[in-house]
Order: structure tokens, then sequence, then C-alpha cells
């Protein structure tokens, strides 16, 4: 059910749509490009994150604005629609690897330096570990909010957002990790530092901009007439 209208042409699911599919993609280059050791240790395991932890909670973020908007039917169109483009991406990356570089770029550069950077990206380790945790994570943190929000008849949006994260993060980072070390593109020496070090993190960057989430949420709610109970 919803409680206003449900008119398909609203004015900001476009722009919604663009940021969150772009923010994926950044993210996961990210990712592949660097790991940042943050130079201490959480009972005797180092903290260290791959590069894509510091903008993928953005992710989980539209995802709950979307979610509390707009509806599971939306949310679920957007999380296919962000699928597709990180798929995308990835073909676009390996067809750029498998091609014979140019003489002076391989003197410059060359496909060392490219598959040091984006070989994760480019290559199926990283691609099957991004896509099978990106769907795991945000259907499940979509889903767990849809159900609450309806269990919680629409109040204490802080408490659904962190609640269903807390479980969608966790399922994304130990999936993400998991089957990045198994295809080699992490060392399994980092595995629980990547694991534990990434889920706290993205919960602590969603935990400190749940204030403007809460704001962009009533704004979208004024502006779109839109408030989606359920999974419609």
């Amino acid at each position: 059910m919803s409680l206003t209208n449900k008119s398909p042409s609203y004015k900001y699911l476009d722009v919604l749509t663009a940021f969150f599919a772009a923010v994926l993609v950044i993210s996961n280059i990210a990712s592949s490009a660097k790991i940042v050791d943050l130079g201490f240790s959480f009972f005797s395991i180092p903290m260290a994150f791959d590069g894509g932890t510091l903008l993928f909670p953005l992710v989980y973020i539209l995802g709950d604005v979307l979610t509390e908007v707009y509806g599971f039917k939306a949310a679920r169109r957007v999380i296919w629609t962000g699928f597709g483009v990180l798929a995308l991406s990835a073909l676009v990356f390996f067809l750029l690897r498998v091609l014979p570089g140019e003489a002076t770029w391989e003197a410059q550069a060359g496909n060392v330096a490219y598959n040091a950077i984006l070989g994760g990206m480019s290559s199926g380790g990283l691609v099957l570990a991004s896509l099978t945790a990106y769907l795991a994570g945000e259907f499940s943190n979509s889903v767990l909010l849809s159900l609450l929000k309806v269990r919680m008849k629409g109040k204490m949006f802080w408490v659904r957002a962190i609640g269903s994260s807390v479980v969608g993060q966790l399922l994304d980072s130990f999936i993400f990790i998991s089957i990045a070390s198994l295809f080699g593109v992490f060392p399994w020496s980092l595995f629980w530092s990547l694991v534990l070090t990434n889920y706290f993190l993205k919960l602590s960057i969603e935990v400190i901009f749940l204030p403007a989430s809460y704001r962009i949420v009533h704004m979208l709610k004024k502006k779109e007439g839109a408030d989606v109970y359920g999974f419609n």
C-alpha cells in the first residue's frame, strides 16, 4: 500500500539512479586500486580497508533513501540498473586489458601497471565478488527496510536504516572479501583485517551521514508526494 500517490513520473528518481550507479562503479574501481593501512590493530588484527570502502557506504545510504521514499519496487529497479552498469564497466575494463597496447604507452605504463591497478576490475575475481556481494547486500538491506517500515508503521527511520544496514553490510563485506580472496585479488593474510575494517567503517560512515539521510528523505517525500510502504 502507499500513503500517497503512485505517480510514475517522479522528479528526482532518475537523478538518484544515475548517482547510485556512478558511486557503485567508482567505488569498485577504487577497491581494485589500493588497500589503505589505518596503522593500528584490533585484537592483534591489523586494520586495513580497500579504497572503495570510503565511497561504497553511499550505495547503502542511497538504497535506504530510495526504499524509504519510493518503495521496494523502485529500489529493486535501481539495484538491477546498478548491477547492469557495474557488469558493463567490468566488461569494458576486461576488453581494454586484452587489447594490445600502443608502444609509447607500453614503455611509460604498460599492462603490468594496468593489471596492478585495474586487474581486479577487469578480471573474473573482483567482478564476481562485487556483483555477488552487491546483490546479496543490497537486496537484503532493501527487503529488511521495507519489512521494518510496515512493522514499525513508518516510524523511527534511523532504527530501520541502521538495522537493515547491519545485515546488508555484513553480507556484502563478508561475501566480497571471501570471493575476492579466493580469486587472489586480496591476500588471505588480510582477510579478517579487510572484513572487519570494511564492515565497521561502512557502518560508521552510514551513522555519520544519518542526519543528512533524514533531511534528504523528508525533502524527497515532500517534493515527490510519495511515501511508499511494503513492496509496491
